[in-house]
């Protein structure tokens, strides 16, 4: 849940209800089955291969090294432009109607601040998630009450109209699966509890189902108060949603609440892109100078600091809702090697086809340039790839691995 409850819920209900429009609670239904299938193929792939780099490591084992390399780059770029969102996210919420090179340039500075933390050595502790999951969940809390008292909610907007299509719906869901990243994350610690097979599954089930009644309760408020038309106007929709209340003078607490949300989930992924950039630099799929660690601090400060570039450029130069589609498309990718990787451990093949079809085509119907920057990001990995692996040939030693 701490990966999942973060700021994504404060922003993706936004793009997402401008495709969906009033099948916003549709869409946010097919996000969490799609959520559920790759999660349950994560599990059942952890179990097997208890060792960090999940579908990094999944693909390599179960498809070939290639297919390790892509879903591991569609991590990072995923990831990397998630990082940006978040610190986008920060800014609409702190700084509602900040003019545009204004917002890119305090962006960048907090990847920049967060990035200064992460290279001395800076860690969100066990404690510090469990005290961002209540703060996000009190937050929310305060989002519905509002609603539910002081509004004037509409129940009818709750019913699908004429404005939901099917490709809108599938749109939609794509984008709202930006606010489910990280459910899988319990399937990489097949190392650490009892009983792997039978307790991941059940605890991937328990949280999802969990995160997606906030969710579902939470969408309904802000879609009943403002419809799908207001709700996708803002671009910070939950404290727009309680402005517009007689409670309207929470809509700060609602604001800082998505700020530290989103400083705390920055921080995190920070850390875990720059982590998996090691990962494949010592494999020798990244420059290796990217593998250097910190001989005071212990980081990989190379790497650190060749991701802060990177998200600090983008959330510069980058719009929210691009780069939440983007983020998408790549993890979307991501997860549908973990789906082809179950599908090949033949026991259960349903739900691993299931999570690999649907995965393909969530990422097919997100908005043009989201897929046309993925593709693009993807065909630029897979071109590496091959001209490492022709330079290893040339060199004598064999096909890169």
């Amino acid at each position: 849940m701490g990966a999942m409850i973060g700021a994504g819920v404060f922003t993706a209900f936004s793009p997402a209800a401008e495709a969906a429009g009033s099948a916003l609670l549709l869409a946010l239904a097919l996000a969490a089955f799609v959520a559920y299938c790759n999660a349950t193929s994560s599990a059942r792939l952890a179990a097997r291969y208890p060792d960090s780099g999940g579908t990094y490591v999944y693909g390599t084992r179960r498809l070939g090294p290639f297919w390790g390399y892509l879903a591991g780059w569609g991590f990072v770029v995923g990831k990397t432009a998630s990082c940006a969102a978040m610190a986008l996210t920060v800014v609409t919420y702190a700084v509602p109607g900040l003019s545009s090179p204004w917002r890119g340039v305090v962006a960048a500075a907090v990847v920049v601040t967060l990035t200064g933390l992460n290279y001395v050595g800076v860690r969100r502790s066990a404690l510090a998630t469990r005290v961002l999951v209540a703060l996000s969940l009190v937050v929310l809390a305060l989002v519905v009450a509002a609603v539910a008292v002081g509004g004037t909610p509409e129940r009818d907007r709750l019913l699908p109209g004429g404005d939901a299509d099917v490709l809108g719906v599938a749109e939609a869901a794509g984008l709202l699966f930006f606010a489910f990243a990280g459910y899988a994350r319990v399937a990489t610690l097949g190392e650490e509890v009892r009983d792997p097979v039978r307790t991941i599954p059940r605890a991937i089930g328990v949280a999802l189902a969990l995160v997606l009644a906030v969710y579902v309760v939470v969408a309904a408020a802000a879609l009943t108060q403002l419809g799908p038309a207001g709700l996708a106007a803002n671009p910070d929709p939950l404290a727009y949603a309680v402005s517009t209340t007689s409670w309207a003078g929470l809509a700060p607490v609602v604001r800082a609440g998505a700020v530290v949300a989103a400083l705390g989930a920055l921080l995190a992924l920070l850390l875990g892109v720059s982590r998996t950039v090691l990962a494949m630099a010592r494999d020798g799929h990244l420059p290796r100078t990217l593998a250097a660690v910190h001989p005071r601090h212990r980081v990989p400060h190379h790497a650190e600091l060749a991701v802060g570039a990177v998200v600090a450029v983008a959330a510069a130069t980058a719009d929210l809702r691009e780069v939440i589609g983007f983020s998408s498309f790549a993890v979307l990718v991501y997860y549908a090697v973990a789906g082809a990787s179950a599908w090949t451990l033949r026991a259960g093949r349903l739900v691993p086809a299931a999570g690999v079809l649907s995965c393909l085509v969530l990422a097919a119907t997100l908005p043009a340039t989201s897929v046309v920057a993925g593709l693009v990001v993807l065909a630029t990995g897979a071109l590496l790839y091959g001209g490492r692996a022709a330079w290893s040939r040339r060199a004598g030693r064999g096909p890169a691995q």
